[in-house]
């Protein structure tokens, strides 16, 4: 599937239409310098979680509203109030986000809770391999990628008011308990592979442990550069993020190098040098250098990107679950959802292949 499917905007999808009379009273109370009338209303094609619209103010502002998706949800899932503090402390801290303007907690309004962040123009790219670009303006994007998540993980998130934004320590045994719990959540029927998964996966955590804000789901079509320079103007999708282990982040980050284009949108197979594009050991040397560390021992490394793909697997099953109950937000949702199955068999296969079993 490509990229430009999930580019842009789209007309309110039905299952997702809310009363716009009733946003349009709210903001003109509530959002200082919102001018009415609300105009055009538009969702963005992407993403699978939480519903994201284009907004159209009476001075030809525009502005962003994420909500809550409408119906039963998972525990803990969704959680757009935790994405409205994080990016408003990014944003004090310096970060590249887009502005926090206004969190509605009452469900009255829309139908569920919402917030609105400013609009950040730019370009927004779907396929890793940036077909477009030449080979050096491609190596200035995956730089600038490598460069802001160094950011991200060096911020001092207390001193940025996030210190009890998660439980510092001890992650992967709370992720993995938490994905879990997901997972059996959503289960439609009996997957072996995350059978294998589920057992083995908490029984081989890495020993050590490292704290910093994580994102959770960085990825390259998460973030809008700017118009005519490699440079990120913010990073978007906030969903997932927590206090984490930094390579967890990295390595999810990472996994592109390992699944094949037609995949999750992937590098495999393709030829990087050529590309301009850095090999995934050139990209991790990179990270560690940035960030003052000596290497990445390959056990740990494997145990984190069998993680990850575990974590994606927990994700489409949670997908698939939506559709079943006829609440998923984006129409790609049943076909993201299917490949939950494969995505565990993936997890369980480079278990295999790498650590032995």
């Amino acid at each position: 599937m490509s990229g430009e499917e999930f580019a842009g905007t789209m007309s309110v999808a039905a299952a997702q239409r809310f009363d716009e009379a009733a946003l349009e009273r709210y903001l003109s109370g509530h959002m200082p310098g919102f001018v009415a009338p609300l105009g055009q209303v538009r969702q963005f094609r992407g993403g699978q979680s939480n519903p994201t619209f284009l907004l159209s103010a009476g001075d030809g502002a525009q502005y962003v509203l994420r909500r809550k998706p409408a119906g039963p949800l998972l525990p803990s899932a969704h959680a757009v109030d935790r994405e409205f503090r994080v990016i408003g402390a990014l944003h004090r801290a310096g970060f590249p986000v887009a502005r926090p303007l206004c969190l509605c907690e009452d469900t009255s309004v829309i139908g569920t809770m919402f917030y609105i962040m400013s609009y950040v123009a730019g370009r927004n790219f779907w396929d890793p391999a940036l077909p477009q670009m030449t080979p050096p303006q491609r190596a200035a994007i995956y730089d600038e990628m490598n460069r802001v998540l160094v950011q991200l993980h060096s911020l001092d998130y207390a001193a940025a008011g996030l210190g009890d934004y998660g439980k510092p320590g001890n992650y992967f045994a709370r992720q993995i308990g938490r994905w879990s719990k997901q997972y059996r959540a959503s289960e439609t029927e009996r997957i072996e592979s995350f059978e294998k998964l589920l057992r083995w996966l908490p029984a081989n955590i890495p020993p050590g442990d490292e704290t910093t804000l994580v994102h959770g789901d960085y990825r390259i079509d998460n973030m809008i550069f700017h118009a005519d320079r490699p440079r990120v103007a913010a990073v978007v999708d906030w969903e997932l993020s927590t206090l984490g282990h930094p390579l967890a982040d990295l390595s999810y980050h990472v996994m592109l190098w390992r699944v094949a284009a037609g995949e999750i949108r992937g590098l495999k197979g393709l030829d990087l040098p050529a590309l301009g594009i850095p090999t995934e050991e050139e990209y991790v040397a990179t990270y560690c250098r940035r960030t003052g560390r000596a290497g990445i021992e390959p056990r740990v490394w494997e145990f984190c990107m069998a993680y990850n793909l575990f974590r994606i697997a927990c994700i489409r099953q949670g997908i698939l679950r939506r559709v079943v109950d006829g609440t998923a937000a984006s129409r790609h949702a049943r076909e993201a959802g299917e490949r939950a199955r494969a995505t565990a068999d993936l997890a369980w296969q480079q278990i295999e292949e790498k650590l032995g079993g």
